[in-house]
């Protein structure tokens, strides 16, 4: 059973960063694509970000591109969200997710694990 930590939330201003972090045990971390996804209070869970099992391919919601950055470090079991020039809109519960495939994915359908979520507020 593959077990997902999240951290690195927080409040922060606009424009501000947050990186996040995620960190797998259980399991072969390093043979499945990971994913970033949020939720806002009121809305559906929705995709942000994928990076396939060797970190060689990503791939981005178009309201992330160029602001945040997926990479992973299988040696470390962690996966990363970096996160730049945030917004306000921004602001939600941020989860990674196990994939059940290498390649990267951006259905929630396509995710086995999930771990438990961690808060990010940008305030304006």
């Amino acid at each position: 059973q593959v077990q997902l930590v999240e951290s690195g939330g927080g409040l922060v201003q606009a424009g501000g960063s947050l990186r996040l972090a995620c960190a797998a045990s259980g399991g072969n971390f390093g043979e499945y694509a990971m994913g970033w996804f949020r939720q806002a209070p009121g809305k559906e869970r929705e995709f942000v970000a994928t990076i396939n099992w060797s970190a060689i391919r990503t791939y981005y919601a178009d309201f992330v591109k160029g602001r945040f950055t997926i990479s992973r470090d299988n040696a470390k079991n962690t996966a990363y969200l970096q996160m730049n020039n945030l917004k306000s809109e921004d602001t939600a519960v941020y989860y990674c997710a196990v994939s059940k495939f290498a390649h990267t994915t951006i259905h929630k359908a396509d995710y086995d694990y999930w771990g438990q979520g961690t808060q990010v507020t940008v305030s304006s």
